[in-house]
Parts: structure tokens; C-alpha cells; sequence
């Protein structure tokens, strides 16, 4: 189980690049859950909820959080940043676990659609 995990962790590192957003890191994200839809439900929803395992997905929204803050480096209150760095990685993922529950409704909008949400998460963290 632990190999699985491990595996479908370096498969999604080396999918969306693992150490930057991007205009392409969303569409990298949609394409490996498209493709192997089982090992990302694993990741992101069966491994985090049992204690043995949960280490991996801390550790893929630590590097989740760490580069979504520096993506964030213009938001200048960094509460807000620090909340927008720790929520955008689980909104992002759960987004795309709802997509790939859903049926993957539009494949060809879905990324375009879960990054709509990600930019109203960091809208909301703006200053007013």
C-alpha cells in the first residue's frame, strides 16, 4: 500500500512539475487525475483519512502550501496569505476528486473551471 502511495505521489510530481504554479499546473493536475482517477482518489481521499498513511498527503500539501505561498508573494498580509497558501492546495484537490466523481463532467473546461475557484480564493485573500 505503501509503494502504491508512493507511486502515485512521484506520478503526480512529475505530472504538473511539482515545484511551481503555472498557467499549465492546474491542466497537469486534471490530466493526472483523468489518467489514473483510482491512485488519485487514493492519495487524496482513502490514504489521508487512515493514520498509517496520512504522512503522504501531508507532505504533498506541505509542498502544496509552501509553493502556493510563494505564488502568493504579492499578497502582502501574510494571514491572509498564509490562509489562502493552506487552503488553495485541499480546495484544489478536492475540486478535481468532485470533477472526477461527477463523472468528469467537460473534460476540456475542467481545468479552466477548478482554476476560476482557485483565483476567487486568492481574490478573497486580496485587500479590500
Amino acid at each position: 500500500y505503501r509503494e502504491v502511495l508512493d507511486y502515485g505521489y512521484r506520478r503526480l510530481r512529475e505530472a504538473t512539475g511539482a515545484d511551481e504554479f503555472d498557467d499549465g499546473s492546474i491542466p497537469a493536475l486534471v490530466r493526472a487525475a483523468a489518467a489514473d482517477p483510482e491512485a488519485f482518489r487514493l492519495l487524496f481521499r482513502y490514504a489521508a483519512r487512515e493514520p498509517e498513511f496520512c504522512d503522504v498527503i501531508e507532505r504533498v500539501l506541505e509542498n502544496g502550501t509552501e509553493i502556493t505561498r510563494r505564488y502568493l508573494a504579492g499578497i502582502a498580509d501574510e494571514r491572509w496569505r498564509s490562509w489562502a497558501a493552506h487552503l488553495l492546495p485541499t480546495v484544489t484537490m478536492d475540486a478535481v476528486i468532485a470533477w472526477l466523481d461527477a463523472g468528469r463532467p467537460d473534460p476540456d473546461q475542467a481545468a479552466a473551471r477548478i482554476r476560476r475557484i482557485v483565483d476567487a480564493v486568492i481574490h478573497a485573500a486580496q485587500p479590500r
